[in-house]
Formats: C-alpha cells, sequence, structure tokens
C-alpha cells in the first residue's frame, strides 16, 4: 500500500506531507514495511511473466 492517497485521522491532512507526528511515523513505517512496497507495478508484472516463462521452459525440457 503507498501513503500518497491516506488521510491521517489526527490531522485529517495527507500522510505523505507529514504535518504531525502520527503522519510522520506512519509514513516512515509504509516506507520501511516491505522490500517491494517501492518497486515499479510494471516491473512486478515483468519478473512474473519471466518466472511463468522460465517454469514454462523447465516444464518443457523434463518432458
Amino acid at each position: 500500500m503507498t501513503y500518497d492517497r491516506l488521510v491521517c485521522a489526527n490531522c485529517a491532512a495527507p500522510v505523505n506531507e507529514g504535518r504531525c507526528p502520527v503522519c510522520r511515523a506512519n509514513r516512515e513505517r509504509l516506507q520501511q514495511d516491505s522490500f517491494f512496497a517501492g518497486i515499479n507495478p510494471m516491473a512486478l508484472v515483468v519478473l512474473l511473466v519471466v518466472l511463468v516463462a522460465a517454469v514454462a521452459l523447465l516444464a518443457h525440457q523434463t518432458v
């Protein structure tokens, strides 16, 4: 999940602006949550296609 559209319940401002301590803490937490959080979605699609192609190639070689 990205924080660019989240609204803080504490100050009612966008979380990505970091106006209050709650916003800043949640922004930091969301940035550090996952390795895949900062990866472009298109890059994930390409990675998935490559993975499926590799599995198909291996399956074809064993037959």
